[in-house]
This record gives C-alpha cells, sequence and structure tokens, in this order.
C-alpha cells in the first residue's frame, strides 16, 4: 500500500492493455464478476488499484454477509483456501463456506473460478501428488499419515525407490507452514519428520526453480533461485530445516542455494514444453488459475514438477490482470454459446484426451523438447544450449505461452 493506505497506481502497460480489452469487448458490458480474495492477497495484488479501472463491473464480496444481496455475479473468482482448511476445525469457517456453496447451488448460470472440488484437491499434497504421479514426470514420493507409521517408513522408501536426500513437505499445501520442509540425509534421521507428510526424492537441479503461472489457456515463466545440489545417496549429515519461501525469494541470498561447484548454466524449459506441460494439468485438475513448480533434471535433463499452487500471486508476471480479463471473456462466450448448462466447465480447460494429443504431438517437436515413455507418464526433455552466449540469453529468458 501507499501513502496514507493509498493502494499503488496500476503500471501504465497493464492499465492500457487492460482498458484496450474493456474497450473492444461487448461481451464484458453489464457483467458482474466478483472476487472473494482474502485482504492479505488483495494487496498483494494490487487489486483495488486494478478494481479503480474496472469499478463498474468488479466488486469484492463480504463472506460475513448474505451473498444474494451482492449478487447477481456472472462469474465469481476465488480462493477461499483459508475457509476450507480453518472449516475443518472452526464452525464459523464451516458456515462461511456453507453459505458460499449454497449461493452456488442455488445459481447455477455464475461461474466458478475455479471449481471447489479442484482446488480442494491442491490444499492436500496426497491428492496433487498422485495426479502428479499418474500422468506427469514427478520424483518418486511416500505419504506418511501418521505416526505410527514411523517404524515402517525405511520399507516404504525402498519399496517406493525413493533415494536420499529426501525432502520432506507438510499434507497441508497452504499456509506459512506449508513452506516449512526438511531435507533428510540418511534413514538414521527419518526421525526428523512430523506426519502427516510427504517424503519426495530431491533431484538436483543447479539451484535454479522455474515458476509457471497459469492464467487460462496463457502461462508465463518466471526463474527463481532454488536449493543447491546435493551428493547422491545417504549420508551422516543433518536434517536441513527451511522454509521454501525464504529460499525462493527473488532476492534470496541463502546458503542453500549457492551451489559449491561450477557447473554449466541450466537452460530454461522450452516454450513447447511447458505449453505441453501445462495443458495436461488443465485437463486433469480442471482450473484455469494455479502455478507449477518445474526443475530441470542436471543429469538427464528432463522436465520435473515438484508442487502445484492455488491461485499463486503471480509477481513477476505483469500480463496477469490483462490476461485474467482475457479468460473470463473467453469464459463468458464459451458459455454463452453453449447455454446455461455449461456453468461446470467454469475453468474451460482441455479434455484429457486432447491434452494427451497435444503431448504427444511433441514427439515431432524441435529439438527444444523432446518426449519419451516413462511409464505411461510424459517425460520432457531439456535442450542444452550450445554457446556462452545462448545461455546467458536463456538463463534470463522468461518464456510466455499464449495457446496460439
Amino acid at each position: 500500500m501507499g501513502e496514507r493506505g493509498v493502494p499503488p497506481p496500476v503500471p501504465p502497460a497493464v492499465r492500457a492493455s487492460v482498458t484496450w480489452l474493456l474497450a473492444d469487448s461487448e461481451l464484458m458490458s453489464g457483467r458482474r464478476v466478483g472476487f472473494c480474495l482474502s485482504d492479505k492477497k488483495r494487496r498483494r495484488m494490487n487489486l483495488d488499484a486494478f478494481c479503480n479501472i474496472l469499478c463498474f463491473f468488479m466488486r469484492q464480496i463480504d463472506l460475513s454477509q448474505p451473498l444474494g444481496a451482492q449478487g447477481p455475479f456472472d462469474v465469481i473468482i476465488h480462493k477461499l483456501s483459508d475457509v476450507i482448511v480453518e472449516a475443518e476445525h472452526n464452525s464459523q469457517s464451516q458456515q462461511l463456506l456453507a453459505n458460499f456453496q449454497s449461493y452456488v447451488s442455488a445459481h447455477p448460470s455464475t461461474i466458478l473460478l475455479d471449481p471447489l472440488p479442484a482446488m480442494t484437491q491442491l490444499l492436500d499434497r496426497f491428492a496433487s501428488y498422485r495426479i502428479m504421479n499418474w500422468r506427469i514426470c514427478s520424483p518418486p514420493y511416500l505419504e506418511i499419515h501418521s505416526a505410527t507409521e514411523l517404524p515402517s517408513i525405511q520399507q516404504g522408501v525402498t519399496a517406493q525407490n525413493l533415494s536420499f536426500p529426501l525432502i520432506c513437505k507438510t499434507r497441508v499445501a497452504h499456509g506459512s507452514l506449508s513452506h516449512e520442509m526438511s531435507l533428510i540425509f540418511s534413514a538414521d534421521s527419518l526421525a526428523d519428520i512430523r506426519p502427516p507428510c510427504v517424503l519426495q526424492s530431491f533431484v538436483n537441479h543447479g539451484a535454479v526453480l522455474h515458476k509457471v503461472f497459469v492464467v487460462g489457456d496463457r502461462h508465463y515463466c518466471v526463474e527463481r533461485p532454488s536449493l543447491k545440489n546435493f551428493p547422491s545417496g545417504p549420508c551422516d549429515r543433518k536434517t536441513i530445516f527451511f522454509n521454501s519461501h525464504q529460499v525462493s525469494k527473488p532476492e534470496s541470498s541463502s546458503d542453500l542455494t549457492a551451489l559449491d561447484e561450477e557447473m554449466p548454466c541450466l537452460p530454461p524449459p522450452s516454450s513447447e514444453a511447458v505449453a505441453a506441460l501445462v495443458r495436461e494439468l488443465r485437463a486433469q485438475l480442471g482450473m484455469a488459475l494455479f502455478g507449477v513448480d518445474v526443475i530441470i533434471n542436471i543429469h538427464t535433463h528432463t522436465l520435473t514438477v515438484i508442487d502445484i499452487n492455488i491461485f499463486p500471486g503471480y509477481e513477476g508476471v505483469p500480463q496477469f490482470f490483462s490476461s485474467l480479463l482475457s479468460h473470463i471473456e473467453s469464459v463468458l462466450d464459451k458459455h454463452s454459446s453453449a447455454g446455461p448448462q455449461a456453468a461446470g466447465s467454469a475453468s474451460s480447460a482441455p479434455s484429457p484426451a486432447a491434452a494427451s494429443r497435444d503431448l504427444d504431438g511433441l514427439k515431432d517437436a524441435p529439438c527444444d523438447a523432446k518426449p519419451e515413455s516413462c511409464n505411461s507418464k510424459v517425460e520432457i526433455v531439456a535442450r542444452w544450449p550450445s554457446s556462452e552466449h545462448e545461455r546467458k540469453q536463456r538463463r534470463h529468458h522468461a518464456c510466455e505461452g499464449a495457446g496460439r
């Protein structure tokens, strides 16, 4: 926020693109779009300043008040993660969630971005990792449900083909605690984990994380710092506890991100590879607003998904608001053409069959991407840059895909 609580202005480029979209679109005329976001999320996204441009059709929803009086809405964009998680043990949150669900059920023509069942599965790493493991190349993992499983964890690690070091993540994939993780280096240190959690084989990736931000049929790739490489195999090193949010901030200078050895600069994933990956995930998730954490294995050069996030912050993506407006317009257009029965297709995600065809089509793609069979999963190999000049160019490249 700026001085005296005044939100900072929308950047000129964003304002121009949004104004152009509105001026060019008759479809948005008279439409009502509701936002249901926390105050923290609104501030991070600079939503208040954005709505100054669009105040005639956008409104922030107050869950503590009857929704019927605040509507009607053609589209509701929400992130109810806090409410969904708190509803597990808080009666007030249970009531807020029930009221929201009742409104949505009573207004089937209202389009929800994104559907509640789809969002709920991403709040549980057990559920989201099953999705990743089914079709997308991701590291082997093991679910630990309770402390009663601790005596048999080593057998589970062996059975699931996990290899040390292991990264331990909480089951709940939301809130500040979800960023608290640990690196386990030996069987003796498995006692350090706190169930319920997920154990995942750590993949050396040159301390580079590619955050892919998805907005409908568009996506944007932003490079962030990540954990450095560690020797493969068990060792007597003590468990490292860390906060993934702090490690991967753009300005992070943690010792955990400083490589111990010289190595070639890793290329970013190709636009074709990321587009295929996003299309597959959109089909499996049925969502339009999510983030994907992607790394490139330094040994196999394989594109590897390590996490999926609900409605991320879109930091480093100045095109977010214009892309969101474009997606809303697209969804409304499809909804108007198909009739009220199409409201359930809120995210306008591609079908799984179409996504599979898209992935299979990469077999004939240029050398930037090459999929290979990996136990029915998609394995995409990134091309290694051929020169120092190309390495520098691609290192700082932000890949953008717009389904075109």
